[in-house]
């Protein structure tokens, strides 16, 4: 049976968020908000974790998965960001905005994509992903909870329990959230190429 919790969607309670984090810490796969829809998220080392979110989303080995960071120093360690991609990143987080990247070594190679060795990056704009993100003190590797056969990511928490009940440990009621997933912005060649528009302001990547 998954723990279902309502946190204050402008101020989480911070005796929830820990019972969050300590889940986490002990392997949970919890659904919790962020700036664009609700996501599916784990402990950053934890496998097992990783698995099961892949079995939920019917997702390949291959499919990119992204670590959410509470701030753009995290953001450095995991990833290969060079001067103008700092400045574009400093000027678009916190946002919902999903940053494809060249992986650093302290990004494990199940995360990466297989060939490119890169990874997904997005620092989000909810104060209950923030508070996760602070309380962890590292970053949570994340996907879109986008379930199999739809398009567009889930944002009724009644709607995901009923769909999910029991296959994950934890469902973070943060109110009804966006309909639309982040847009996803590929740097890697630095020079900005939109892979997926979708909620978020795209001009700062297009001019």
């Amino acid at each position: 049976m998954s723990l279902f919790i309502q946190i204050h969607a402008e101020n989480p309670q911070h005796r929830l968020i820990y019972q969050a984090v300590q889940m986490i810490r002990k392997g949970a796969v919890i659904i919790y908000p962020t700036d664009s829809g609700y996501a599916l998220g784990c402990h950053l080392g934890d496998k097992d974790a990783l698995e099961r979110i892949r079995r939920i989303r019917q997702v390949s080995d291959r499919h990119n998965f992204t670590l959410a960071c509470r701030d753009l120093s995290e953001i450095a360690t995991y990833a290969k960001v060079d001067n103008s991609d700092y400045r574009l990143l400093k000027a678009t987080t916190p946002g919902p905005y999903t940053f494809i990247l060249q992986a650093t070594k302290e990004v494990p190679k199940r995360l990466q994509h297989p060939k490119k060795k890169t990874i997904g990056l997005r620092v989000p704009a909810n104060p209950i992903a923030h508070a996760l993100l602070e309380e962890l003190d590292e970053p949570l590797m994340t996907t879109t909870l986008i379930l199999p056969g739809e398009s567009n990511p889930e944002y009724d928490p009644y709607e995901i329990r009923q769909a999910l009940e029991g296959q994950v440990e934890l469902i973070i009621d943060g109110g009804y959230g966006g309909m639309e997933a982040s847009t996803v912005v590929d740097l890697t060649d630095h020079v900005p190429v939109i892979i997926r528009e979708g909620l978020g302001d795209i001009s700062p990547f297009t001019g």
